[in-house]
């Protein structure tokens, strides 16, 4: 079988509510689409009944694909789903789908042609924030001056859970990926700028959901430490030779 245009992955911790409308959504955008497709659920350690729920949508879905891991940490889900894929683009979407699932087509040619890595951006010129607290914006966008000054300057919104990734890119990030909680996203950024793929950012609508699971307090102080281990470890050569 030839290699699907399209791969979605979708990292699953406890996720027994929110994937069945969201899977459902996704079934509904991609049976319009002309390309071939499949979804990847990554569950890795969940104590509800994620596995059953994924289980039961692949009698209906014959693209829906289930990977399943004893270890927690959403950037090993990430880094799993990602190795695993086989589309030719590799997207990286939250299970409660705060970014409508249609928006996918701004991140795939004829939308978006030549691009290595395109990451959802909240905060480029043409996006809209809905329903988020103040509070919660002022913090992460201190996270992200932390992150420009320390990993990636220039990218305005590294954290949002949506990304695309070539083949190419997830072929040689990945497995360079040494981060398996939040602060992956950073990583995985910084390999590619370090190995000289081309990061676009793509302005999107992003709903604010109430039941997110970042705690903001606990993991912006626990990501800026990681931080420093992503400047210590491309210290170390552990992300290859700089192409750039």
């Amino acid at each position: 079988m030839s290699e699907p245009l399209l791969s979605i992955i979708i990292p699953a911790y406890n996720e027994e509510h929110r994937l069945p409308a969201s899977l459902e959504q996704i079934d509904r955008f991609l049976s319009t689409q002309s390309y071939t497709y499949e979804v990847i659920v990554v569950e890795n350690g969940s104590a509800d009944h994620t596995v059953e729920v994924v289980e039961e949508y692949q009698d209906r879905y014959p693209y829906l694909q289930l990977i399943q891991s004893t270890r927690r940490g959403k950037g090993l889900a990430v880094k799993l789903g990602m190795l695993a894929a086989g589309g030719q683009y590799r997207f990286l979407a939250d299970a409660d789908l705060s970014m409508p699932i249609e928006e996918i087509s701004l991140f795939l040619p004829p939308k978006l042609p030549g691009f290595d890595v395109a990451i959802a951006s909240r905060e480029l010129p043409g996006a809209e924030r809905i329903g988020e607290p103040r509070y919660r914006h002022l913090v992460g966008r201190v996270f992200n001056t932390l992150v420009r000054w320390l990993a990636l300057p220039g990218l305005n919104d590294t954290q949002c859970g949506f990304k695309c990734f070539s083949a190419e890119a997830a072929r040689a990030i990945f497995p360079l990926q040494t981060l398996e909680g939040m602060s992956f996203d950073a990583e995985a950024l910084f390999i590619a700028r370090h190995l000289g793929f081309r990061i676009v950012e793509v302005p999107i609508h992003w709903y604010f959901n109430a039941d997110s699971r970042v705690r903001l307090v606990d993991d912006s102080l626990r990501m800026a430490g990681d931080l420093l281990a992503i400047r210590r470890n491309a210290k170390k050569g552990l992300y290859g030779a700089r192409k750039v």
